[in-house]
Formats: C-alpha cells, structure tokens, sequence
C-alpha cells in the first residue's frame, strides 16, 4: 500500500476508538473524532475532565481502531503528548479542516488537543481471501 492511499483511508475516518490504560491499570476505551495528519498521526479533543487525559498523562501510550465500513481497517499504536505554541496550532488546523465546528469548543474549559504518534500501524482489508495486510513500524518506509 503506497503512503498516499493510506492517509487517504485514514483521513477518510471521522472517528476511531481510543483505547488507554486508567491510573489503576483498568483498560478503557472512547469514541472520538478525529483528523489524522500527513505524518500519520491522529488529532483529538478532549476535556480534562474525561477519563482519557489523567490516563495520558500517567501513561502515553495507547491504541487506536479507524474504520470497519467496507470491513477495512487500520490498527495504531502511538504514544499521546499535549502540542504547545506552533506546533499547536498547526494541529489545531488539520483538526478544524475536519471538524470546522471544533473552533467553537475552543473556548470551552478545560478543553485540550492531544496528538498520538503513530510508532506502529497495521491496514487490514477483510474483502479479498486471503486478506490483505499492511503493517510498518515508525522509520519503516510508509
């Protein structure tokens, strides 16, 4: 699978179910909606109040399932972080490129964006037997 179709796919996912570990060790997982980046990795908002940020901030590391319509999908792992400044920004627009109303929660509080970098990720497409599988490790050619 070439990189462009790849993010096309994904950019084509709206939303995808993130899956982190709770400060007790309880598995727990959410929809969300989402942007992905040309880098592959997946931007979000959330309220500091959810369950998902004390989660991310004790333990970065999570999962994340787009897709299933057309029974394809795309599997990740990555590690979470807060962008700040510039870089903030910038992922900030990728999100409102996708989500244009997500500019009106910006002043809600105790909203933040998180971004997953993506160190692992694996597209299945169930339509063909066998099925095809795609899989790359961050610094693989993607």
């Amino acid at each position: 699978m070439e990189r462009q179709e790849l993010y096309e796919y994904m950019r084509r996912q709206r939303y995808g179910v993130l899956s982190s570990v709770s400060t007790d060790g309880t598995p727990q997982s959410a929809l969300v909606g989402v942007a992905i980046t040309p880098e592959l990795d997946i931007v979000f908002d959330t309220l500091k109040t959810s369950r998902k940020y004390p989660n991310l901030l004790q333990d970065p590391r999570c999962s994340f399932v787009l897709g299933w319509h057309g029974e394809q999908t795309v599997q990740l792992e990555g590690v979470a972080e807060q962008p700040i400044g510039d870089e903030l920004l910038r992922l900030q627009a990728i999100y409102f490129e996708t989500w244009p109303d997500g500019a009106a929660r910006a002043h809600w509080t105790g909203i933040v964006w998180l971004v997953v970098r993506t160190r692992w990720l694996r597209y299945s497409d169930y339509n063909f037997d066998p099925p095809r599988v795609w899989e790359s490790k961050i610094g693989d050619q993607v």
